[in-house]
């Protein structure tokens, strides 16, 4: 067990918040058989949460992103194009270059 640091009320809150979001997100989806098929689950998923998906306290932005993506001039001459993320339980879309 993980103690809470002092100061931080808070804090077990912000943890038991994020747990249960990639429990529903990632894990309720996907059966795990041990710690080794698990790690890469999470990882992928680490990887989408901070590189794709955007967060509302960063203005639309992922965590790792320093700036808005360009706009996009005509997108009726590209076609959207569906990455599956953890087996098809996330997808990420973007569009043809």
């Amino acid at each position: 067990m993980l103690k809470s640091a002092p100061r931080t009320p808070r804090m077990n809150a912000h943890c038991e918040r994020v747990s249960d979001t990639i429990r529903r997100k990632a894990l309720d989806h996907v059966l795990m058989m041990n710690e080794t098929h698990a790690r890469p689950l999470l990882t992928t998923y680490q990887r989408h949460h901070n590189e794709h998906r955007p967060h509302r306290a960063r203005n639309q932005l992922p965590p790792d992103a320093d700036q808005q993506p360009t706009t996009m001039h005509k997108p009726e001459n590209r076609r959207p194009l569906r990455t599956r993320i953890l087996s098809g339980v996330i997808n990420e879309y973007r569009y043809s270059t």
